[in-house]
């Protein structure tokens, strides 16, 4: 299954930023993802505030405010920049302050952050603008950090789900793509985007971090995530009930339920002090 939800780009796509459809899909049902979706480790939201010079966080590509809503909680005062409008509204109506634009069309007006975060959204965003524009809004000293989580269903699961996929939308080109694929095809991505903040000169040298951590899932709790992610934002619902039969089958032959052993990697780096 696609993996990294919020993220897939199309793989005919020389760069994931361009596939604004499907970068913009995932407020189809905001309410569901905001739901569904896990939140992020205390420990990697407690190193970034804690390696950060201040509370002022600006969240890129917020959606519904899940990883924002940690920062919150954590003592920060926090920002967030969302193109999806739905995604949006939802996110300010659970008390979060969003202005609606993409990153590389926001307008700073001057405003300054001690840290930009971006969780699970940053390869929505243009490579050649991303880190740029981050170290120009980034006080001397802030964090950059870029972070994500990397997951697999057990092959009980995964291959069931990517032959219906393939039954249900045979002309996607996701369908090109394994059932599972290895944690070091994610580890890479992350390790070029710490080459692309290091290419900018403004950072200290990256760092890229790794926390390993585990979920179990009912039966219904994945049905309930599963159509949330970037394969299935823009199916038909004919199309999606299928492919939710099959999974639902699969778990239950698993006895209704199954442990996710997650990653979330990031790639995090300092502005570098002014003279």
């Amino acid at each position: 299954m696609p993996i990294l939800p919020r993220e897939q780009p199309e793989p005919s796509l020389a760069e994931p930023h361009e596939a604004r459809r499907i970068a913009e899909s995932f407020g189809v049902d905001a309410h569901r993802y905001d739901q569904a979706r896990p939140s992020y480790p205390d420990t990697l939201v407690t190193r970034i505030v804690a390696g950060s010079p201040g509370p002022d966080v600006l969240d890129v590509g917020c959606g519904t405010g899940i990883a924002a809503r940690q920062f919150q909680a954590a003592g920060c005062t926090v920002l967030g920049i969302e193109p999806d409008a739905r995604m949006a509204d939802f996110a300010r109506a659970r008390g979060l302050r969003v202005e609606a634009a993409t990153f590389e069309a926001w307008q700073s007006a001057g405003r300054t952050f001690d840290a930009v975060i971006a969780a699970q959204s940053w390869h929505w965003v243009d490579p050649d603008v991303g880190a740029l524009k981050a170290a120009r809004v980034l006080r001397p000293g802030g964090r950059l950090a870029v972070f994500g989580h990397v997951y697999e269903p057990p092959a009980e699961v995964a291959e069931p789900f990517a032959a219906a996929f393939r039954r249900a939308a045979p002309d996607s080109p996701l369908n090109g793509r394994p059932a599972r694929r290895p944690l070091d095809l994610y580890e890479a991505a992350y390790a070029k985007i710490a080459d692309r903040i290091r290419e900018t000169e403004q950072f200290d040298d990256p760092e890229q971090w790794r926390f390993d951590w585990a979920r179990s899932y009912t039966r219904d709790q994945w049905l309930e995530l599963l159509p949330t992610t970037g394969g299935l934002t823009r199916l038909r619902p004919d199309q999606l009930d299928g492919i939710l039969d099959v999974v639902g089958e699969a778990i239950d032959s698993l006895g209704g339920r199954f442990t996710m052993n997650y990653t979330t990697l990031a790639a995090t780096a300092l502005r570098a002090a002014t003279s």
